[in-house]
């Protein structure tokens, strides 16, 4: 695809009702609704938590933030892989003691999955936590980073290294601000949409905007409901995201978190074939969705599989690996499960025979 058609807006129209997805988390519980103008409810979220003032931090146009109801001052963010830091959330923290904010108060998030998560984890930090509502922007922040309460930045040895798990008292998927989208955003979202076709989403292939970010959603509140801190189920949302965060690393992110979890999606299929887990027509399969979305599914031409290996080596997942082994979610009989004790001579056959673009 050319530069131009890369970048030009997305003109697919966002079709669906509101979708409503609840997360249950005891006390903490919290809704995400999902649709045209949902924005426009954060005043009445706002005045539920009894805050005086806000903080709104926002990587889109002032116009595009609806007013919260109480007294509040806009921080400009930018999206994008290059910030998000720990320097970012430092700064983060300084704009909040500035305003005076507390415990009591709110913070708001308006943005794609870097000012999603950054502005989470600024939150879970000062005071040691102050509540946050977030108005994903992007539909990659719309359909995994907003929901579930994992907040992280990265350092220079890997993606997502330094983070928090702190829960948002709701989050706002207005899917109008889908409609500017360059096209490659929108195949940024796709890839965590395919990989929910693995992880017991259902086929979402056909369905309309607002349906495939309710059905992804809802699978993902399933399981943080059930396992909030990755002590089991959750890892299942980390399907195709081992590669995939290497890849993202490995290129200077080059390629979108996406487009890298589209290609270890394909690889964890081809992995889990070479480990005797699933037939053909189910490798197949995870080519054939990926593909159905327009997404990336080959590595690309200058990887380097030493560098790819090191990298996975340092996911969180494979931190309890015997050596020479490493960590990863893959298809099986009974569904997607992590398996941690994948020989690293296979992940690298595997590789070796993953087509390169």
């Amino acid at each position: 695809m050319s530069t131009e058609a890369a970048n030009a807006p997305h003109t697919r129209p966002v079709t669906g009702d509101v979708g409503l997805v609840r997360v249950e988390l005891g006390p903490r519980s919290y809704d995400v609704h999902i649709g045209s103008g949902v924005r426009e409810r954060l005043a009445e979220v706002v005045a539920r938590t009894g805050a005086r003032r806000t903080v709104i931090v926002s990587a889109r146009p002032a116009e595009l933030v609806p007013d919260p109801g109480v007294p509040y001052r806009t921080v400009a963010a930018r999206d994008g892989e290059e910030n998000k830091t720990l320097a970012t959330v430092e700064a983060l923290c300084r704009e909040f003691a500035d305003a005076g904010l507390t415990r009591d108060d709110v913070v708001v998030s308006c943005g794609g999955g870097t000012t999603t998560d950054t502005v989470g984890l600024a939150a879970a930090l000062y005071h040691r936590g102050v509540p946050v509502i977030h108005l994903p922007t992007s539909l990659l922040a719309q359909v995994d980073a907003s929901t579930g309460g994992k907040t992280a930045v990265n350092l220079p040895a890997g993606k997502n290294l330094v983070g928090a798990y702190w829960q948002p008292l709701a989050v706002l998927c207005d899917t109008d601000h889908l409609s500017t989208l360059p096209e490659r955003e929108w195949r940024n979202g796709y890839g965590e949409i395919a990989r929910c076709h693995f992880i017991g989403a259902g086929d979402l292939r056909g369905l309309g905007t607002v349906e495939q970010i309710t059905a992804s959603v809802r699978r993902k509140a399933q399981i943080v409901s059930a396992d909030e801190r990755d002590s089991g189920l959750r890892h299942l949302l980390n399907y195709g995201h081992t590669l995939g965060h290497a890849l993202e690393t490995e290129t200077g992110f080059a390629l979108r978190h996406g487009e890298a979890v589209a290609v270890g999606t394909v690889f964890a299929g081809r992995l889990a074939g070479a480990l005797g887990r699933i037939g053909t027509a189910r490798v197949d399969e995870h080519l054939d969705v990926v593909r159905h979305y327009g997404l990336p599914w080959r590595l690309p031409a200058d990887v380097d599989a030493d560098g790819l290996v090191g990298l996975m080596r340092r996911d969180k997942k494979a931190a309890g690996s015997a050596a020479g082994r490493l960590a990863f979610v893959l298809d099986g009989p009974a569904g997607a499960e992590l398996v941690d004790d994948v020989p690293e001579q296979v992940v690298r056959e595997c590789l070796a025979d993953m087509p390169r673009a």
